[in-house]
């Protein structure tokens, strides 16, 4: 099965990356600015993204593992079909002054293109984490960058 992966070096330390990564407000400050739920293990976390005032989709994440400084592991329980039952992570580590994030969405049954489509989005959605990071303002949805009519 493929999987989408990326890494990123955010100035900031392994602390601030995992609250901005494990609770539902840090979340709602890099990914999506309607972010609801139980972001403790076990709950679930809905984020519903937006364009132009009107709803483009809704994701359900299971909090599956929270390591704290570590790790964050999620479960897609309800949105796109392509996503259900995949898993997104996020592993942390620190280099220096940066914390590195090596994300991973996994377990995606085959490569189709909308899978390409979320390959860039979640690159962008790395940079508005490190931008919340490091400068205290992320670009989670509906003020994300747009790449094509799915957005």
């Amino acid at each position: 099965m493929p999987d989408i992966l990326q890494r990123v070096g955010i100035k900031g330390s392994l602390d601030d990356v995992y609250q901005a990564l494990a609770t539902r407000d840090g979340v709602a400050g890099w990914w999506s600015s309607e972010t609801t739920g139980d972001s403790k293990v076990g709950g679930v976390l809905k984020f519903r993204f937006t364009a132009a005032g009107a709803e483009i989709g809704v994701i359900d994440m299971k909090v599956l593992e929270l390591h704290p400084a570590n790790r964050v592991l999620w479960q897609v329980v309800g949105g796109p079909d392509e996503w259900i039952g995949t898993k997104v992570s996020f592993d942390l580590k620190q280099d220096g002054d940066y914390c590195i994030v090596l994300f991973k969405h996994q377990g995606w049954k085959e490569a189709v293109e909308f899978m390409h489509h979320c390959t860039t989005k979640w690159a962008i959605f790395m940079m508005s984490l490190k931008s919340l990071v490091e400068t205290g303002k992320g670009a989670p949805s509906p003020d994300d960058v747009k790449i094509d009519n799915w957005n």
